[in-house]
């Protein structure tokens, strides 16, 4: 990692509760709704407005830019808030709304840190935009950098205004992933690459995919549990067991982050704190 990324990484596991196992239930956080439009369909995904649900791809209503930054004010004059994100619902690399809403952000709220989660199909388009708006990290989820692996993961992509899908899909998905994590670290963005863990599908996979990103600058991996939803609802959730193992074997290569709480795509606060982590709580007011 060259200089300037390295002190970019100072400053944000210093303050950031997802790159900071330490700072994880003490610092807040907080999600805006803004993105609800997604390019890729993940077999284990399933968007929702409900204010029920803790997961990602869960809002309770899909938020408007201004109404973003009027929210950001309020929660700031509650309490402290170090780190604002654009988690979704959708992918918010496939929403203009993204990115008026991080120049507004630098205006009104500067020392806040900004991130934000994407799959990374466009992440090679935007990378460049994305640290001229003063973006300090990216989540990049990535499930296999093998395509036969990823063709089970994967149902299509949405691409240059086309649907995609099968093994070209996902050839295209996972060399958009690479180079956008190469792309984005090499513009001083620190990159965790979260993982989802499938059993039998790619949980003997991870650590290839651990030292793919860890080649392209990527700092931090978050592997998840799969949630078993949609297409993959009758796969199991890995076991603790599994967890542990893969998480340990991933850690010889690259560092990992373990408190990791699967937020809400609208959580704020203090993630997975008891009386401190919210979420929007209004009804779905925005379909998508």
């Amino acid at each position: 990692m060259n200089e300037h990324n390295g002190s970019k990484f100072a400053h944000i596991t210093k303050a950031h509760p997802c790159f900071n196992e330490k700072m994880h239930d003490k610092v807040g956080r907080a999600h805006v709704p803004i993105a609800p439009k997604c390019n890729i369909f993940c077999n284990f995904c399933t968007r929702d407005l409900n204010n029920e649900e803790i997961r990602p791809g869960v809002a309770s209503c899909v938020m408007k830019p201004d109404d973003a930054i009027a929210h950001i004010d309020d929660i700031t004059s509650e309490g402290p808030i170090s780190v604002v994100g654009v988690a979704g619902p959708g992918d918010s690399l496939a929403n203009e709304e993204t990115f008026e809403f991080f120049k507004k952000l630098a205006k009104a709220h500067p020392d806040l840190i900004k991130c934000m989660s994407t799959n990374g199909l466009l992440l090679p388009k935007y990378a460049d935009e994305l640290a001229e708006l003063g973006v300090n990290s990216v989540t990049v989820t990535i499930n296999a950098v093998d395509p036969e692996i990823a063709k089970d993961i994967y149902s299509f992509i949405k691409y240059d205004g086309k649907v995609i899908k099968g093994i070209e899909a996902v050839k295209i998905l996972i060399k958009n992933q690479l180079e956008g994590v190469q792309k984005a670290a090499e513009n001083g963005i620190v990159v965790k690459v979260n993982t989802v863990l499938i059993p039998g599908v790619n949980d003997e996979h991870i650590v290839e995919i651990a030292k793919e990103v860890k080649s392209r600058g990527a700092a931090l991996m978050n592997v998840l549990p799969l949630i078993p939803l949609g297409k993959m609802k009758d796969l199991s959730r890995p076991d603790c067991a599994m967890m542990e193992k893969v998480r340990d074997e991933v850690e010889e290569i690259i560092p990992v982050f373990r408190a990791c709480t699967q937020c809400r795509a609208d959580a704020y606060g203090i993630p997975g704190k008891k009386g401190h982590d919210h979420h929007l709580g209004m009804a779905p007011q925005s379909h998508y």
